[in-house]
């Protein structure tokens, strides 16, 4: 029988002068197991570096394995990043989710956009939804002994019978049990709906809202997420968007909901995704009602996040704002542009001489229904640069989504890099990420992209799909 060597937790990345550095250990090296206890992610690492008195089991780039032994802080990190967050790999969906992101990817691109994660341990580490669909007892007992919570849970509606059909697993029936099994073990989660038009929403939303707000405080919190449809559906379950008044009527229903929460509780539980209030052209909730922001990562709230981060920057610098301003193109999706153009107008100066310039980027690649940034390709984007030069409006300094970088990597959808968008273009180009990054880099933009450049660093972060759908 052939020997299948140990999976370990292999290192990309060593902290200078951090334990690890100390230690000896270097990127590539596997961390095996501690105090003998085989590690199969993040969450066991962790519980196990807890101990002052360590044997740590390492597997070098040679294959050499050796036990170093060592006393530490009990709080004392390992200062290192891991290749994964999961060891022993990813445990993957086996539904066949009518509204499924990735079904809806073409193919030739990056791999990683293909893997459908349902692990429970990354709903755990970085807010993944997942189903439940492929939960086992160990794993039950798992989260209940490690209390792993809260978790992130796609619920999509709390009916048995058109969950199963959602979700295409006889296994999706069994939600209201599995909600139950989390509650009696003390653990908390946020929930998700994708909202399918005609199908989860209207009634079976209602019924969806009513009985998981029964489930506080087990259940945290709500996020109603519109459906997104690329034009790579061959072959898929045919779904429509959301219009505008359809996205009105959503906003109606949930705003009744959340009143009366409000009176309850004295927080709204239930949100809704931005791109409702942008396609139904209606104002965004004031921040208090967004309770914190608890599924800010989502994309709940993140549009008016960005507002006031923005008015938080802008009243900081009232007094210290740079007389002269350098001329900056602003890139970003078509859903977004509007917003963003209402903020940076603030800053122009009065006269005729416009200084900055929004640009909303059509997303050719996956559609033109297609209109976060998140969703935006090194191609789209180069496109629109070009057409920008041509027709003599593009500036020298540009700022991007940072959305649609993969976190970390600066790498693109389709693979391209922002290093050789800059070196292609030679362009100064600046990806932002929330409202004050942005009021900074349009008023002292040299400065900011300087230190932008220099601090860059290739690590690894997990991103679900999910995550690809920011504003």
């Amino acid at each position: 029988m052939k020997n299948v060597m140990k999976r370990g937790g292999k290192l990309i990345f060593v902290e200078p002068e951090g334990l690890a550095d100390e230690l000896g250990l270097v990127a590539g090296d596997e961390i095996l197991s501690i105090n003998g206890v085989e590690l199969r992610d993040l969450i066991d690492l962790s519980f196990a570096m807890a101990d002052e008195e360590i044997d740590l089991k390492v597997r070098h780039a040679d294959g050499e394995e050796e036990v170093i032994s060592f006393d530490k802080d009990i709080d004392e990190e390992l200062g290192a990043e891991f290749e994964s967050a999961v060891f022993d790999g990813i445990r993957a969906c086996g539904n066949r989710c009518c509204f499924c992101f990735v079904d809806q990817v073409p193919s030739e691109m990056r791999s990683a956009l293909y893997i459908k994660d349902d692990d429970y341990r990354l709903s755990f580490l970085y807010g993944n939804f997942v189903t439940l669909t492929n939960i086992r007892e160990q794993d039950f007992k798992r989260i209940a002994d490690y209390h792993l919570s809260p978790l992130h849970i796609s619920v999509q509606t709390v009916n048995p019978e058109l969950r199963e059909k959602l979700l295409g697993s006889p296994r999706a029936k069994e939600l209201n049990s599995h909600l139950d099994r989390l509650a009696y073990d003390g653990i908390e989660y946020h929930a998700q709906v994708v909202l399918c038009p005609g199908i989860n929403d209207g009634i079976e939303l209602e019924r969806t809202i009513k009985e998981l707000w029964e489930r506080r405080p087990s259940a945290m919190s709500l996020a109603i997420v519109p459906v997104g449809l690329t034009k790579f559906r061959d072959g898929c379950y045919p779904l429509t968007l959301f219009d505008k008044y359809g996205a009105g009527e959503v906003i109606d229903m949930v705003n009744k909901y959340q009143r009366q929460y409000r009176v309850e509780s004295g927080e709204s539980f239930v949100y809704l995704g931005d791109e409702f209030y942008l396609m139904a052209e209606r104002e965004l909730p004031p921040s208090e009602e967004y309770d914190g922001f608890p599924q800010l990562d989502n994309g709940i709230g993140l549009a008016r996040s960005f507002i006031d981060d923005w008015n938080c920057a802008k009243k900081t610098a009232e007094n210290s704002m740079a007389e002269t301003k350098p001329a900056v193109t602003v890139l970003s999706g078509v859903g977004i542009a509007p917003l963003m153009k209402n903020l940076i107008d603030e800053l122009e100066p009065s006269g005729d001489g416009s200084i900055y310039d929004v640009v909303p980027v059509v997303n050719e690649f996956f559609g033109d229904s297609v209109n976060v940034s998140g969703l935006l390709t090194g191609r789209d984007i180069r496109r629109v640069i070009g057409e920008l030069s041509r027709e003599n409006r593009l500036q020298n300094r540009v700022i991007i989504p940072a959305s649609c970088l993969r976190a970390g990597d600066n790498i693109f959808l389709d693979d391209d890099t922002l290093e050789s968008l800059r070196a292609d273009t030679g362009l100064k180009i600046l990806p932002v990420l929330h409202g004050d990054e942005l009021f900074e880099a349009l008023n002292n933009f040299d400065s900011v992209y300087s230190e932008n450049t220099v601090n860059e660093r290739t690590s690894y972060m997990w991103q679900s799909n999910a995550a690809y759908t920011k504003l």
